[in-house]
């Protein structure tokens, strides 16, 4: 991210939650939906940290901002796509191959997305796979 100032901007998706990251020139600060990721919940954010602490072994110090913004899902689908979103950001602005297969090696679903939707009803029925059972008395 040398000469001029420009932003990254990429997504992470889990479930119904999405994800958007955007990667600023700076001092390492992360926030998703403009807090900081540590007023969040022990658990959360240390999901949220992965990424980062792998990236700083990798690569070294961090030189800038990750402003996360997550809608849609519930609170540990907004989690998954964050620490997604922010995955790709830093693989994205760091060119990295060694990176990625650290992010691989750790988790997967830190770069590639989880694909799994919920089956949907099949007509007439209730349920997508189980049916009511029939009476023939």
């Amino acid at each position: 991210m040398k000469g001029k100032e420009k932003n990254t901007i990429v997504s992470g998706k889990r479930k119904t939650a999405i994800a958007r990251a955007i990667l600023k020139v700076g001092s390492g600060k992360v926030t998703i939906n403009k807090k900081d990721y540590q007023t969040m919940e022990q658990l959360r954010k240390l999901q949220i940290e992965e990424p980062l602490r792998i990236s700083k072994n990798v690569l070294g110090s961090l030189k800038f901002d990750i402003d996360v913004s997550v809608k849609g899902g519930g609170v540990e689908s907004q989690i998954e796509a964050a620490r997604q979103a922010i995955a790709r950001a830093i693989l994205k602005v760091s060119k990295s191959e060694k990176l990625k297969r650290e992010f691989i090696r750790y988790d997967r679903s830190l770069i590639v997305a989880d694909v799994r939707r919920k089956e949907p009803n099949k007509p007439g029925d209730s349920k997508a796979r189980t049916r009511r059972q029939k009476s023939y008395r």
